[in-house]
């Protein structure tokens, strides 16, 4: 399929063809699905812990003599059953991380990439450049091209000025094509991809 080129002032600028094998399929959301809890889970912490009863601060003494007293039989006070006793079968430090194969998350990817063309959020971009690292002059043409939750992704490098001048806007991301990711490319409205990311992209996918 083809597809329109554009520059950052809005002016055409030829047209590519997008391989309908990464860009033409129809998306599956339950790989979507699986590929976004894949990530999520990757980068969860999982730092939360409790204490055992060998981590809690009482002494380990027997609180009273076996027999005889009329009340039940206990070790020390640091067993689960007292208040601030230790924790049974708690939290412990773990990585939630499960496995996904290489090709499945390839597959995951070209959905989304699909996904995205699909839903009419595709945009390609000439070349991601500017003269100096501007704010301002971005913003201004991001606003006139429309764009609002935006994810930009560059070639092999991204350019210093447009990175640095997109750094301080909320609704823009910008990463390179090694960095393209399936969570990324869902959670913004608007996907750009620049000529030479979307080469790295093809040639990363096919």
């Amino acid at each position: 399929m083809k597809a329109d080129v554009i520059k950052l002032d809005a002016q055409k600028a030829g047209s590519v063809e997008l391989s309908d094998e990464i860009f033409g399929l129809e998306p599956r959301s339950d790989i979507l699905q699986r590929m976004v809890r894949y990530q999520l889970a990757k980068r969860q912490q999982g730092t939360h812990k409790v204490k055992t009863r060998s981590e809690t601060s009482y002494s380990t003494k027997k609180i009273y003599r076996q027999k005889g007293t009329g009340g039940a039989r206990h070790g020390d006070k640091n067993a689960p059953i007292f208040r601030h006793g230790g924790v049974y079968k708690g939290p412990t430090p773990r990585s939630h991380a499960h496995d996904l194969t290489k090709k499945f998350r390839k597959l995951g990817l070209k959905h989304a990439l699909s996904a995205k063309v699909a839903a009419g959020e595709l945009v390609i971009l000439d070349i991601a450049e500017l003269a100096e690292a501007k704010t301002k002059a971005l913003a201004k043409a991001i606003k006139d091209l429309g764009w609002k939750r935006t994810l930009v992704i560059d070639g092999a490098e991204v350019n210093a000025n447009f990175a640095l001048a997109a750094r301080n806007i909320d609704s823009v991301d910008v990463l390179p094509s090694a960095g393209a990711n399936v969570y990324d490319i869902l959670r913004r409205d608007t996907l750009v991809l620049t000529k030479a990311g979307l080469e790295a992209l093809e040639a990363r996918l096919k």
